[in-house]
C-alpha cells in the first residue's frame, strides 16, 4: 500500500533554509544537525524528511529528554499537519501514548526507545532516529545512541541524525562515522544581560523574589529559571505575599506537574494576565513558551551525582555552566528582543564551566549495566560510546546486579534479569518488586515502588523518616482526594502520579492479601540489604548502616525508638550522613527470612586493654555485628596470629630483650652491612617488626603478653642462621678480644656504628696496630679508659696515639694516679691490667 504524500506548509523558521542541506546529508547517510534555540530543528526537521526516497515509508522516531518537551512536540506538529495528535504524528512517554498504525512520526522519551529496541531489535519499520538536544548527554541517551550505533551495523539502511544547539559536532560526527555536519542559522532576538554588581547572598528564592521585583517595569511574561521543586514553592510563597505581584499570574512549571498544570505555564493567559513562570531546567530547550520577553536565571541547576564509596545516588545544587547560561538567556528571544538577569556577578561568570559533564560520567550505572546484559553486552569497550562509563562504577553496578541475581558471574543476563529488565525501574525496585509478587504483597510492592520512584510527597514536613506514613497519605488521597491530602501538608499532585504508577505495575491477574507494617520493612530489604541500620550503643538518633557508614534520624524523629531500621533514602554525602526514609524492623526478622544475609565468622583479635587473645562466635551483616558470644577452645594458629598483631601493636618493648640478645642481635646486622653479598639475615628492629613470622615457631601456645617474658631471644635469633653462618659467626664477629695484658675484654657491637672496645691505657703497652674483626676488614673503635674507667682518647689508630696522644695524656693523668705506670716509651713497657705491685727488699 502506497502511503499519501504529507501536504504542508512549513512555518517561516530559520531551520527552512537548511532543510535541503540535511536531505543531502541524509541520503548519503547519518548526520549531525546544529542550529540555535528557536530556529525550528525539533517539528520543521522530522516532518520534512517523512517523504524522502531513502526513508521508502518507513517511521520516524524522534527522541526528546523531556515529557513536556516531547508532547508539545507532537501536538506542535500535529498542528501543522492539521490533524489531532495519535495520527501520522504520536507520541510514547511515560504512563501516556498517542499513537496509531497510522504513525509516522513518534516522540518518545529516552527510556522508551531503549525498550524498543530490546522489544525489537532490528527496528524493522523504522528508518530514522532523530536524537534531539543530544547536548544534554543524558545517561539514557548516551545509551540508546550506543545501542543505535550497535544496530546500525546490522542495518545500513537505518539513519540517525543527531540534533543540538550547543554540542560541540566534531566528536559526535566522527563517532557516526565521519559524517556531514549541517549548521544552521537562528532567529534569535537581541537579548540584553545584566549581572549583579556583587555576589548574592542568603536564600535562592530570596535573590529570585528580590530581582523580580527589579524586572517589574519590562513588558512581556517572566520566566524565572530555579533548580527544583523545593526552590519554586518557596518563591512562590515569597511573590504570593508581595500585593504590587497581585495581578500577576505565578505559575510553577516542572515535570511533577499534571498535563493541565504544565499547559497553563506553557500558553498564555485566555485573561491576558502577566505570567511569572517559576520553571525548573525543564523550560531550557527545545519547548518554546509563548510570551516571554524577560528572564531570571537563578544560576544554579540539580544534577544527579552517584557516589561509588557509598553506592547511593543524589541530586547535587550546583552552579550552571555557560552552556546551560547561554539556553536560558535564549529563552528571552525567540519571539522578539528580551532582557535576562542573571543573579550573579560578571566575575563569577567568568569562572564556570563550559559545559556540564555527561551524566553517564556521574551515574549509578545499575540500570545501564542490566540494559547492556539484556543487550548481550558484558563488556561496555563491546559498544561505540561519546564517553564510555567508567570501570570503577561499572564494576560496582555488575555486583548489585549480580547480588540480585540478574546477571551471572560472566555478566550474561539471567531469567530473574529480564524479568527485571521489563520493569520501567531501578534494578534494586525491579527485585523488590518481583519479591512481593512472590510473597503475596504486589499490592504493597507497587506502592512502595512507586513511592521511591518520586520525590517524597511529605519532603519538608516534619513528621520524620517512616515510609509508612507516606503509605498512609497515599491512602488518605484514594479515599478523600485531594483536598485531605493537603490538609495534611502533602503534595496532592505527586500522590496522583505515585497512584498511576503503583496501578500501571500491578497485575490484575496477581492475589494480593493484606499487607502488616512490618512487611515494609522486609520488602525494603529485598531492595537496599546494604542500608540495614541498628542503633550505635547509647546514642539515640545515630544508626549504622551494613555498608559501615553512620546515618542518623532527626532527634525527634518517632523512628528513633527502632532498634533496627531499613533506610530507603539516604544522604550520599561523605562522612555522616541523614535518613530521610525508613522503615523499622524486628532484628528477628534477619533470622527468619533473610538468613542468607548474616555472616557467622571466628574471630580471634587481640585485646590492648587486657593483654590477651580473645575469641569469640560473631554473627554479622557487613558492617553491623548481630550478636556475639565468646569461644573458649581458642584454634592454635589463629591465637598464634593474633599475638603477633599485638606484638606488632606493642612494639618491642613487650619481648624480653637482654644485653647479650640485643648483642647477638647488633653482630648480625653488622655482619650484614660489612659483607652485603654474604647473604646474612635481616635481623634489623625495623625488619623484624615489619614481619613477625620469625616469632611464630616460638610463640605458640601463648596468648597472655606476660608469658612473652619466658622466650629466649638470643636462641631465637641464631634459630634464623643457617650451618655456615653459624659457624662464622664467632670467628667474624667475635664476642670478645684478648688484649696484651692477657684481659679478655667484651667488644660492644652497635647496628648503625663501628664495634667499640673500651679497655684501659695501660693493657695495651706495647700493641702498635689496632685490634680488628671480620677478617681484619673492620677496625675497632678503642675507647682507651684511664684508671678510673674514663675515656681519655677515642681513637681506630693506636699507633698514632702513642705516638702523638700518649704524651698530653700522661701529664694530665700521672699526677692524679701516681701508683700506675706511666713509661716513657709505652711500646717497650710491659702491659698492665691493674697497679704494679712494689718489690720486697731482698
Amino acid at each position: 500500500m502506497t502511503r499519501p504524500k504529507v501536504s504542508l506548509s512549513l512555518p517561516e523558521l530559520p531551520i527552512c533554509a537548511e532543510i535541503p542541506a540535511v536531505k543531502r546529508a541524509l541520503a548519503r547517510g547519518s548526520a549531525v544537525l546544529t542550529a540555535p534555540p528557536g530556529s525550528g530543528k525539533t517539528t520543521v526537521v522530522p516532518l520534512a524528511l517523512l517523504d524522502e526516497p531513502w526513508l521508502a515509508g518507513k517511521k520516524i522516531i524522534l527522541l526528546e529528554p523531556r515529557r513536556l518537551a516531547a508532547r508539545a512536540a507532537a501536538r506542535r506538529m500535529a498542528a501543522l499537519l492539521g490533524e489531532p495528535v495519535g495520527e501520522r504524528i504520536g507520541y510514547q512517554i511515560r504512563f501516556e501514548r498517542r499513537y496509531s498504525a497510522s504513525t509516522r512520526i513518534e516522540v518518545v522519551t529516552e527510556g522508551i526507545l531503549t525498550r524498543r529496541l530490546h522489544q525489537d531489535n532490528s527496528l524493522a519499520d523504522v528508518g530514522l532516529i532523530i536524537f534531539d538536544e543530544f547536548h544534554e548527554r543524558s545517561l539514557q541517551t548516551d545509551l540508546a545512541l550506543a545501542l543505535s550505533l550497535d544496530l546500525c551495523q546490522i542495518r545500513d539502511d537505518l539513519r540517525l541524525l543527531v540534533m543540538s544547539a550547543t554540542l560541540e559536532t566534531g566528536p559526535i560526527a566522527r563517532l557516526l562515522g565521519d559524517v556531514s555536519i549541517v549548521k544552521g542559522r537562528g532567529r534569535m532576538f537581541a537579548v540584553d544581560i545584566d549581572y549583579l554588581e556583587r555576589p548574592s547572598q542568603g536564600r535562592i528564592a530570596e535573590a529570585v523574589a528580590d530581582g523580580i521585583r527589579r524586572l517589574s517595569s519590562h513588558e512581556g511574561d517572566l520566566l524565572v529559571f530555579l533548580p527544583g521543586s523545593g526552590e519554586i514553592r518557596e518563591t512562590l510563597e515569597r511573590l504570593q505575599r508581595n500585593p504590587a505581584l497581585h495581578d500577576c499570574l505565578m505559575l510553577p512549571l516542572s515535570g511533577d506537574l499534571s498535563l493541565r498544570d504544565q499547559d497553563r505555564a506553557i500558553f498564555p493567559d485566555p485573561e491576558g494576565r502577566r505570567r511569572i513562570i517559576l520553571a525548573t531546567a525543564i523550560a531550557e530547550t527545545s519547548l518554546t513558551i509563548e510570551g516571554i520577553r524577560c528572564v531570571i536565571d537563578s544560576g544554579w541547576s540539580r544534577l544527579p551525582a552517584f557516589d561509588p564509596a557509598s553506592g547511593l545516588s543524589r541530586l547535587n545544587t550546583v552552579r550552571v555552566s555557560k552552556a546551560t547560561a547561554d539556553q536560558r538567556s535564549g529563552r528571552a528571544g525567540r519571539l522578539g528582543p528580551g532582557y535576562c538577569l542573571r543573579l550573579w556577578t560578571r566575575e563569577q561568570h567568568q569562572n564556570l564551566p563550559a559545559a556540564n559533564p555527561p551524566e553517564i560520567l556521574n551515574a549509578d550505572l545499575a540500570g545501564l549495566t542490566l540494559e547492556l546484559a539484556r543487550w548481550g553486552v558484558n563488556d561496555p569497550a563491546m559498544l561505540q560510546w561519546l564517553d564510555p562509563p567508567r570501570n570503577g562504577p561499572f564494576r560496582q553496578a555488575r555486583e548489585l546486579l549480580l547480588a540480585l541475581g540478574a546477571v551471572d558471574q560472566q555478566g550474561r543476563i539471567t531469567s530473574a534479569g529480564r524479568a527485571l529488565a521489563e520493569l520501567p525501574l531501578h534494578p534494586r525496585l525491579g527485585h523488590m518488586l518481583i519479591q512481593a509478587r512472590g510473597r503475596g504483597l504486589e499490592a504493597l510492592g507497587c506502592d512502595l515502588a512507586a513511592l521511591l520512584n518520586e520525590r517524597d510527597p511529605l519532603r519538608g514536613q516534619a513528621i520524620g523518616a517512616d515510609i509508612g506514613e507516606r503509605l498512609q497519605l497515599l491512602a488518605t488521597w484514594r479515599r478523600q482526594g485531594d483536598q485531605a491530602v493537603r490538609d495534611l501538608g502533602g503534595d496532592a499532585d505527586l500522590c496522583r502520579r505515585i497512584d498511576q504508577a503503583a496501578q500501571q505495575w500491578r497485575r490484575k491477574s496477581t492475589r494480593s492479601v493484606p499487607w502488616k507494617v512490618e512487611d515494609i520493612g522486609a520488602l525494603l530489604i529485598t531492595a537496599y540489604p546494604e542500608r540495614i541500620a541498628r542503633r550505635r550503643p547509647g546514642q539515640r538518633q545515630w544508626y549504622q548502616l551494613a555498608n559501615g557508614r553512620a546515618v542518623a534520624l532527626l532527634p525527634s524523629d518517632p523512628l528513633t525508638a527502632s532498634e533496627m531500621l531499613v533506610a530507603a533514602q539516604v544522604d550520599s554525602g561523605h562522612g555522616a550522613g541523614r535518613i530521610f526514609l525508613a522503615a523499622a524492623i524486628r532484628p528477628t526478622l534477619l533470622t527468619e527470612h533473610h538468613r542468607h544475609l548474616l555472616v557467622s565468622e571466628q574471630l580471634v583479635r587481640w585485646d590492648g586493654e587486657s593483654g590477651r587473645v580473645v575469641a569469640s562466635i560473631r554473627t554479622c551483616l557487613g558492617a553491623i555485628v548481630m550478636e556475639e558470644h565468646p569461644l573458649t577452645n581458642l584454634p592454635t594458629e589463629a591465637v598464634t596470629e593474633a599475638l603477633l598483631e599485638g606484638i606488632g601493636r606493642m612494639g618491642f618493648a613487650c619481648l624480653p630483650w637482654t644485653r647479650q640478645a640485643r648483642q647477638l642481635q647488633a653482630r648480625l646486622v653488622s655482619l650484614r652491612r660489612w659483607q652485603p653479598e654474604a647473604g646474612w639475615p635481616d635481623l634489623s628492629d625495623q625488619h623484624l617488626l615489619a614481619d613477625l613470622t620469625w616469632l611464630r615457631p616460638f610463640v605458640a601456645g601463648i596468648n597472655r603478653v606476660e608469658l612473652l617474658q619466658h622466650l629466649n631471644l638470643q636462641t631465637i635469633l641464631l634459630s634464623s642462621l643457617d650451618w655456615s653462618h653459624r659457624q662464622s659467626l664467632d670467628r667474624l664477629a667475635p664476642e670478645t678480644v684478648t688484649v696484651p695484658s692477657g684481659s679478655t675484654i667484651r667488644i660492644v657491637y652497635q647496628s648503625d656504628g663501628p664495634p667499640v672496645l673500651a679497655v684501659r691505657l695501660q693493657e695495651m703497652f706495647g700493641l702498635t696496630t689496632t685490634p680488628t674483626v671480620c677478617n681484619g676488614q673492620v677496625v675497632l673503635l678503642l675507647h682507651l679508659l684511664s684508671p678510673a674507667g674514663r675515656p681519655v682518647q677515642v681513637t681506630t689508630d693506636l699507633a698514632s696515639f702513642w705516638e702523638k696522644g700518649y704524651t698530653e695524656v700522661k701529664k694530665e693523668l700521672k699526677g692524679r694516679y701516681p701508683k700506675h705506670a706511666w713509661p716513657d716509651d709505652p711500646l717497650t713497657a710491659q702491659p698492665l691490667r691493674g697497679v704494679p705491685r712494689k718489690q720486697s727488699p731482698l
